[in-house]
């Protein structure tokens, strides 16, 4: 066995081998060792090999899935080696002969296809990147749907693709895989580095060709050589890890240069898209908008979300989608009813082709398919805009197959084959047949068992089963005398003994067993038969099924935006193919979510005009005000209204007109680097120039605070250099926060900036902070008041004042330089804090107010009150 064990793990050196030995999957020597640490299982040893203890550890095979997520969520790849005999038929050449064995299926973090393993509402991609000669292309394919998808890509833009498609695993041929590394495996992505022979485009045209059984790719469209290459090494890949056994994918889809608005990897965690800073999905824009009822929908508003459309026909027809739900109340709610019921009929579909699904997948068909008509039939009675009519058309034409699934299948079927049990009764002659005679052989038994107990006179005796001994007569140790001993010896053999009971068997309890199991296991080959028929008629429609899947993503999504647009009073934006961006009473829509959540104040709308389109419009806004006042907030709320409206979304606002925008960048906020060495500053300035080298004219940018990561005039220097070249060599339509006040005078020299302030109010001192945008200018950023808020100490900010002061009044009077007039203030000096008044009791303030009763009090009394009141004030010092 160790021997075949060698063999099998020297063809998959880099994975741990789950070697199948009956329950368990074993695993030995350095494989036991790192399994044994990342799963937290105990690690023992079984004999030798070489003179060294053999290290060896398992887990059982129900419970596998749950260990494989964990060795695939830490970086490891497995390879799943099943037996392919039961040890009978191995005995049968030769009594010594080991079980056959192989590798059935290599899972890597890309190829995950079961539910336990995934997570219904997102997708799993798997992705290939391949280069030639300069040019480059990325594919990328999700096993468990069959989505596959490739684009042509420069090089240099891969980051930006895995920011957005966020695949699990990322193929590269082997030369240009240490070069990738670092960027891949900062995305969060597994790096599997392959055969430059697997990126080969001729061979990757002839896998295409196999795969969808055509002489020619045309029908799919004008693939490039990189194209070909990439998507070539995916269908390698997966020849590989699935053994030969490859999905139902759907022919490849390709993405038009242009076609998605580019969003780079630094604004997709800026503006929190699926995950939040902290890395969770809750606290995202996903998290705060996502209303659908199924598994496909929540993919595909997953993917939408990644990658907002720059057509603006496409934009336009997923609004109208939304609006047929948005003003049909009763078929919003009907619709979205049926929708509840509806299964994962992507995930089913690709697990039946994989051979790894079972009856409950064929009953989510059934399903999925009853689903279908009832949403067709609600459907039919409104007249329907474009996308809906196509995808309405896709739920009918399977009749045929739904009454096949609805005749074969019980109510509830098991979740695997092998159980048995899941044909419905009258649905096969042959198979009710070796029903009724396996069940009648049950009551054969029961009878007798019947029998004999009145033959012995023992009431104890039973009739019992198991794998070992098959049927056997069982009677308590005490009775031991009347079966061993005349007249009950001639009729029973003695079988076994065993500590309290002793076990028998007789002639016609042999001949009634071999009728059962006959008719057990003859009613169970039928049911697999049976099984296996099913699949291959779901199969041949699969192609149709994974449209229609598809086309229940989409109603599922048209009806949760719209759901979502009535529950928090979004507007449809009216788009144009220009650069105008006029926003009324826009709201963030995560902030407003988490206001409301914490019953908090109502959230401040704020406006925002952008248009580019005439001479005296002002596409550049520099915004000052105080930190705490809404500033990050304003700025990320138009990014975001820019996004939902290009997604088919609804937009939080009053009204909303959006010129496309193709580009959409953000610099909000920054943090060291310290594993690339790089600082807080390096960060940001990485990030701006990226913008200022990318940004066209139909790019949205918001910017915040650039520059103040280093001294003073250096930092200024820097964000006037900026903000004058986004104005006048980019362009686009800008959100610029600054607290560098000295910036508002440009806007006499920049004919399209415009100067808009956070209002605040301030009150004794304090400032309060209205998060409104006004037009103007700051005329100072209160930090010493926000320093307070925050709770440092008095003499801290008393001494901020007292510097503060000093500076603004030799700045404005004497012009002398800082470091002179900090010279000249006193050191400083941290008065200790007043020591905590201990009360003794009320205060007579206190007992005074402890007998007013306000609700009985005259004008008069109210009067004499607050002199009363005012005299023991004045007492009190």
């Amino acid at each position: 066995m160790m021997a075949q064990y060698l063999e099998i793990k020297g063809r998959y050196p880099d994975a741990l081998l789950f070697y199948r030995m009956g329950d368990f999957y074993e695993l030995f020597f350095s494989d036991a060792e790192a399994a044994s640490a990342a799963l937290d299982i105990a690690l023992t040893k079984r004999g030798q090999h070489q003179g060294q203890d053999i290290a060896m550890c398992g887990v059982p095979h129900h419970a596998a899935e749950g260990y494989l997520l964990t060795l695939i969520r830490k970086g490891f790849r497995v390879a799943v080696c099943e037996q392919l005999e039961n040890p009978a038929e191995a005995k049968k050449r030769g009594y010594k002969a080991v079980v056959k064995r192989d590798v059935v299926r290599l899972v890597t973090p890309g190829t995950l296809t079961e539910d336990t393993l995934l997570n219904a509402r997102e997708h799993n991609f798997l992705a290939a990147f391949a280069t030639i000669r300069g040019g480059a292309a990325f594919a990328w394919v999700d096993v468990s749907t069959g989505d596959l998808q490739v684009t042509t890509l420069p090089p240099a833009h891969l980051p930006r693709m895995l920011a957005r498609v966020a695949p699990s695993e990322l193929l590269v041929a082997e030369p240009e895989a240490e070069a990738l590394r670092d960027g891949v495996e900062e995305a969060g992505v597994t790096l599997t580095p392959r055969a430059p022979s697997g990126f080969d485009s001729t061979q990757g045209e002839a896998r295409l060709k196999d795969l969808f059984d055509v002489s020619t790719l045309d029908a799919f469209g004008n693939f490039e050589r990189t194209e070909t290459a990439a998507l070539g090494a995916l269908i390698d890949y997966l020849d590989l890890t699935q053994k030969g056994k490859l999905p139902l994918i759907r022919p490849p889809v390709k993405e038009q240069a242009g076609g998605a608005m580019q969003i780079d990897m630094a604004t997709r965690r800026n503006l929190e898209l699926s995950r939040s800073l902290a890395g969770s999905r809750e606290g995202s824009l996903l998290a705060a908008m996502d209303r659908t009822l199924t598994g496909t929908g929540a993919r595909l508003l997953e993917v939408r979300l990644s990658s907002p459309s720059t057509d603006l026909a496409t934009i336009n027809a997923r609004h109208d989608a939304v609006a047929l739900f948005t003003e049909n109340a009763s078929l919003a709610a009907s619709v979205r009813d049926i929708l509840c019921r509806a299964p994962d009929m992507e995930r089913a579909l690709s697990r039946l082709s994989l051979e790894r699904g079972g009856p409950r997948d064929l009953a989510a068909l059934r399903g999925g398919l009853a689903v279908a008509s009832e949403l067709a039939e609600n459907l039919s009675v409104v007249d329907l805009p474009e996308l809906l009519t196509e995808a309405t058309a896709a739920l009918t034409g399977h009749e045929a197959l739904a009454t096949l699934l609805e005749d074969a299948l019980i109510a509830e079927p098991p979740h695997l084959a092998r159980d048995g049990g899941f044909i419905a009764a009258g649905y096969d002659e042959d198979l009710d047949e070796a029903r009724e005679l396996r069940d009648e052989g049950r009551g054969v038994i029961a009878g007798l068992q019947k029998t004999y107990q009145d033959q012995t006179g023992i009431g104890a005796l039973k009739i019992k089963h198991n794998n070992v001994l098959g049927y056997f007569i069982e009677t308590p140790a005490t009775h031991a005398e009347k079966m061993l001993f005349p007249p009950h010896n001639e009729s029973f053999r003695h079988r076994q003994t065993t500590a309290n009971q002793l076990r028998f068997t007789s002639e016609e309890l042999t001949r009634m067993e071999t009728r059962i199991l006959n008719a057990g296991g003859r009613a169970l080959d039928i049911e697999k038969a049976i099984f296996g028929n099913l699949c291959t008629a779901v199969l041949a429609e699969g192609p149709r099924l994974s449209v229609l899947a598809r086309a229940v993503a989409e109603i599922d999504l048209a009806a949760a935006l719209a759901d979502l647009a009535a529950g928090e009073d979004w507007v449809r934006p009216v788009m144009r193919n220009d650069r105008s961006f006029r926003i009324d009473k826009g709201r963030h829509p995560v902030v407003e979510l988490a206001l409301r959540k914490a019953n908090s104040a109502a959230f401040v709308a704020n406006d925002c005009d952008l248009g580019a389109e005439s001479k005296a419009a002002r596409p550049v806004w520099l915004l000052t005000g105080p930190n705490m006042a809404g500033k990050s907030t304003f700025l990320r709320q138009n990014a975001l209204i820019a996004l939902l409206a290009q997604v088919g979304s609804y937009v939080p606002a009053d009204k909303a007109e959006i010129g496309i925008v193709d580009q959409l960048f953000s610099r909000v906020g920054a943090s060291d680097d310290l594993a690339r060495g790089r600082s807080t500053f390096m960060v940001e300035m990485v990030e701006t120039a990226a913008i200022l080298n990318q940004a066209g004219p139909r790019a949205l940018v918001i910017l915040d605070e650039i520059g103040r990561g280093t001294a003073t005039y250096d930092g200024l220097s820097i964000a006037w250099a900026t903000l004058e070249h986004l104005h006048d060599v980019n362009g686009c339509r800008t959100l610029f926060a600054t607290h560098y006040h000295e910036l508002t005078s440009l806007t006499a020299k920049l004919s399209g900036l415009a100067n808009v302030t956070m209002a605040v109010r301030e009150w004794e001192g304090d400032v309060i902070f209205l998060h409104e945008v006004r037009e103007g200018a700051a005329d100072r950023s209160y930090g010493v008041q926000v320093a307070k808020l925050a709770g440092l100490p008095a003499a801290v900010i008393e001494r901020a004042r007292t510097v503060l002061q000093t500076l603004e009044e030799g700045d404005r009077e004497s012009g002398r330089a800082a470091k002179t007039l900090v010279d000249d203030l006193p050191l400083f000096s941290a008065t200790p804090s007043p020591a905590p008044i201990v009360k003794n009791g009320p205060s007579p303030l206190e007992e005074k107010l402890s007998e007013v009763h306000p609700d009985t009090l005259s004008p008069r009394e109210a009067l004499d009150l607050v002199y009363a009141l005012k005299a023991l004030c004045d007492d009190e010092g």
